[in-house]
């Protein structure tokens, strides 16, 4: 079986980690065919959500593959091949973040180092009641990977994000909820269902906004206030062209569901 598995499942692509044996930890094989995966999706108009989650109940994804690390058989060649092929790998968080598509966690167990770190480059997280997050990295003397000090503080402040990364604390799934981490805490048994659904409403609803909004949302985090609404001027007026919102309105005058095409 390979180490992720994809499906589409009503405009919902799923990728799903799996090596449930490993706690989903993170391979080559794994990295490169979610990239693969995630590039495709952008322009698949069979696609309208991205949802990533883990195999197995134990654990969403727990980071690296420390066994093999201590087995020494990811020490091999230079100091730049190894930060060119960790920074190749790491675009996976670029493209959950920035890709113009939404997308969501569903976070079935352990979150933990770069694990956490894809986690919070989603938009969204549905998290399951026994589910744990922890940066981890501190515990294998790492330093953390994959964006989660990017993601962490603008999601809890820089204070909070300093002492998680620092002490690798373990946090339940209420205190993954107080500190706003999970935009729902579900049971597990429910999970998957009330995750899908969400998705599902997602992949159904005005594609081209939704790819408009996230480029809102990136200038919200990084420009200025300037920036942020000349952006949003721009995006609105390009919206307004859409087959979508001129559907959208007719529904609003009908009183009737708009039937979004993403166009």
């Amino acid at each position: 079986m390979p180490d992720l598995l994809t499906r589409n499942e009503d405009g919902v692509l799923v990728l799903t980690m799996n090596r449930p044996d490993a706690m989903n930890a993170l391979t080559s094989e794994m990295t490169t065919l979610m990239l693969d995966a995630l590039r495709g999706a952008v322009d698949n108009d069979d696609v309208g959500c991205v949802l990533v989650t883990g195999a197995g109940p134990r654990a969403f994804c727990s980071g690296g593959d420390v066994k093999a690390m201590a087995s020494g058989t990811k020490n091999a060649g230079t100091f730049e091949s190894k930060v060119n092929d960790l920074r190749g790998r790491m675009e996976v968080s670029r493209l959950l973040h920035e890709m113009p598509l939404p997308t969501v966690a569903m976070v079935n167990g352990v979150a933990a180092g770069a694990g956490l770190s894809i986690a919070l480059a989603c938009d969204m997280r549905y998290v399951g009641r026994s589910a744990r997050m922890t940066t981890a990295f501190a515990k294998v003397g790492f330093s953390g990977d994959f964006g989660g000090h990017y993601f962490l503080h603008r999601l809890i402040g820089t204070a909070k994000a300093r002492e998680l990364y620092f002490t690798a604390d373990i946090l339940d799934s209420a205190k993954i909820d107080a500190l706003g981490l999970a935009n729902r805490v579900v049971d597990d048994a429910q999970l998957e269902a009330e995750t899908m659904a969400f998705c599902k409403k997602l992949a159904a609803g005005p594609r081209v906004a939704h790819a408009l909004m996230k480029g809102n949302m990136k200038i919200a985090e990084e420009g200025t206030l300037v920036e942020a609404l000349e952006g949003e001027a721009w995006r609105l007026t390009r919206a307004r062209d859409t087959e979508d919102h001129k559907e959208a309105a007719r529904a609003f005058v009908e009183k009737r569901k708009p039937v979004f095409k993403g166009r």
